[in-house]
């Protein structure tokens, strides 16, 4: 008798957190995601804290029946302007409070006069002559805001509008207009003035500092990015770790680079801060009326086109046609030289700005541009050889190679065994990296065409190699131009000179 085999799917049930687990998981993660953001900069923390402050003081004013009493419903205002003109910086609160008292003032001028004149018209006139004259503010303000001498009084345009619109709407229907200008601004007065002493007197926050800190971080920035890519570049492509499609142009395994790429989306930034720091009065080491805060972001700007240079040369260096390792050592030296100099140069350029003395010696520069020169003349011997090696004779140029690199300064010998196995080696290497679909080697042999095109793409290999000692060389260029701008900072701002020894 037959039986019937029967499938018994036995379901083990495997431990899954609960939904109460989960909850608590996740609350957890943005405990912990709130803690880092606490911890990255402790000037929000105190920002946060002097605004809390700000606004108590002001609205004890409110709250408390004494000093009620004497400033009446109006010191609103008060607490409203303590919460529009507080800022970051002490230069931003400056700013803010200058634009705000002036934009108040400007507005009730205009609005005493426009509604006097509107008054002696007569009834039918008046609310003609105030809407005419709104609209003419209106476009005004707004036309002149948008004029590029006037941006940075954008908020003192927008106070102008705003105030003299509530005045001639609101505030002229209301009991004696004159008193209620007055009260309005002594408490704008009030709330301007406990902004700015708060700013000042508790922790501080200079746009002038942060300034100079940035700038002096981007140097040291651009200078490790420049060594890390070089290094990188000259080191084995067998010892590289291969980069994924998806993740060309992170980089996000090089720490400098991802610093060097920060400083490029810093323009505004700097601008924003050298706007902000001519508001600060003399403080800590800046003590000159007027400090050239504007040659601080000319000096970013060309310590901008330094770094972009930089990531060219990262670009080069993670490209996938390179020139064979064995030729690329040969002008190891130079570059490696050529870009330790370099470096070099913009750290003591940041150190000079950091200690606001000058300290560079002519010999700094004399040695970075022999660096150069040399590095000039030994790639002009290196890629004449590389590009008549790639379309001469492969045996005609293994007997000459050792010849070639005997008179090369600084370079590796190579005897031409080694040469010559090596020719055959990255040849097949080639043809197999450069194929598409990929083939072997030997399928080549045959393919005239292909050869053609092999060649070609050889030729490409060289061409990365000479593009990457250019680029090094157009970095040291932009140095040069990196120089002459300090220079100028230094001589603007007084810097102290160092002794040379």
């Amino acid at each position: 008798m037959d039986q019937k085999m029967e499938s018994v799917e036995i379901n083990i049930p495997t431990s899954t957190p609960t939904k109460p687990e989960l909850h608590a998981k996740r609350i957890w993660l943005q405990i912990l995601s709130v803690w880092k953001f606490c911890k990255e900069d402790t000037g929000r923390e105190i920002f946060a804290l002097k605004v809390g402050v700000t606004v108590l003081l002001v609205s004890l004013f409110v709250l408390f029946e004494a000093p009620y009493q004497v400033f009446g419903s109006n010191m609103i205002w008060a607490v409203l302007t303590a919460i529009l003109v507080f800022d970051d910086t002490v230069g931003a609160t400056f700013n803010r409070g200058f634009n705000r008292a002036v934009g108040t003032l400007v507005a009730v001028f205009l609005a005493v006069v426009v509604a006097e004149t509107a008054l002696s018209c007569g009834h039918v006139a008046e609310p003609i002559i105030l809407g005419l004259s709104m609209f003419m503010i209106a476009v005004i303000t707004s036309y002149m805001k948008m004029w590029a001498p006037l941006v940075q009084y954008e908020y003192g345009f927008r106070v102008t509008l705003l105030t003299y619109c509530l005045i001639v709407v609101s505030d002229y229907r209301i009991g004696n207009p004159v008193r209620i200008m007055i009260d309005r601004l002594y408490s704008i007065a009030i709330g301007g003035t406990i902004s700015v002493l708060v700013n000042v007197c508790i922790f501080p926050i200079w746009a002038g500092d942060q300034l100079h800190k940035e700038l002096v971080k981007n140097f040291h920035s651009v200078a490790d990015s420049l060594e890390e890519c070089t290094k990188k570049y000259l080191e084995d492509a067998s010892e590289k770790s291969k980069i994924p499609m998806g993740s060309i142009g992170t980089f996000d395994d090089e720490p400098a680079y991802m610093r060097c790429q920060s400083t490029l989306d810093l323009g505004s930034k700097f601008e924003t801060l050298a706007q902000s720091a001519k508001w600060e009065p003399p403080h800590g080491k800046f003590m000159h009326i007027s400090y050239p805060w504007l040659q601080y972001v000319k000096v970013g700007a060309v310590l901008r086109h330094c770094a972009y240079e930089v990531m060219a040369l990262h670009s080069i260096a993670h490209a996938k046609i390179q020139v064979p390792y064995k030729w690329r050592v040969g002008l190891e030296s130079e570059v490696e030289e050529a870009s330790k100099e370099a470096a070099e140069v913009i750290r003591v350029l940041g150190r000079d700005i950091s200690h606001m003395q000058w300290s560079l010696k002519d010999s700094h520069i004399k040695r970075l541009q022999n660096c150069v020169k040399r590095l000039q003349s030994c790639m002009c011997f290196q890629y004449s050889y590389m590009l008549a090696s790639t379309f001469d004779n492969p045996l005609k140029t293994s007997a000459n190679i050792s010849h070639m690199f005997y008179h090369l300064p600084y370079q590796r010998e190579m005897m031409e065994e080694e040469v010559e196995c090596y020719n055959e080696m990255t040849g097949k290497q080639l043809r197999r990296l450069y194929s598409w679909p990929p083939r072997e080697a030997d399928a080549f042999e045959e393919d005239s065409e292909n050869n053609v095109k092999l060649r070609a793409l050889e030729s490409a290999a060289m061409l990365s190699f000479t593009n990457f000692a250019s680029s090094l060389m157009e970095f040291v260029a932009r140095v040069e131009h990196l120089v002459e701008a300090v220079h100028e900072l230094s001589k603007m701002a007084k810097f102290k000179s160092a002794l040379l020894s």
